[in-house]
């Protein structure tokens, strides 16, 4: 069941993998760690559950780890080279993507994750809050906050 299922949740682990590191070289490893994690744990998930909350909570636990990690070792990835756009798009465009993911990478790891999973990925107030284990308040402060900065910081962008 766990296997056939991850090949569809591929894009929506990225997207959420990428709002949460801000790098797509970063975010690939991310979903590989967590890929290779619910694999290797599939016998844990409960059939009654679904399978993409247990996926995500999967891999905002890995970031976690890699936040840990890098904390302890002080270690810094080196920065994104270029941005990965598909598709052509003007400069304005390009320079606003870059300037919202700035944005969004400026915003505490509690926001960012909270943006991630409401706002990129549309899961709702509660799931949120169940996955993240927090109260919906805390979930709807937190998005207020983020949102809040993220106008101020983009203004018209």
């Amino acid at each position: 069941m766990i296997r056939d299922a991850l090949p569809a949740l591929l894009p929506r682990m990225r997207r959420m993998a990428r709002a949460l590191t801000g790098h797509a070289a970063d975010a690939d490893d991310l979903v590989q760690i967590a890929l290779e994690r619910a694999l290797a744990r599939a016998t844990q998930w409960r059939p009654d559950g679904r399978v993409d909350a247990w996926v995500f909570g999967i891999l905002r636990n890995a970031w976690l780890d890699e936040l840990r990690s890098r904390s302890r070792w002080q270690q810094v990835l080196a920065p994104e080279e270029a941005a990965g756009i598909v598709g052509e798009a003007t400069m304005e465009r390009q320079t606003t993507v870059w300037s919202v993911a700035d944005a969004v990478g400026r915003l505490p790891p509690e926001q960012r994750e909270v943006v991630a999973m409401v706002l990129v990925e549309g899961m709702g107030y509660r799931e949120t809050a169940e996955l993240l284990d927090i109260p919906i308040g805390t979930v709807t402060s937190r998005l207020a906050r983020a949102r809040t900065a993220l106008q101020t910081w983009l203004g018209d962008a």
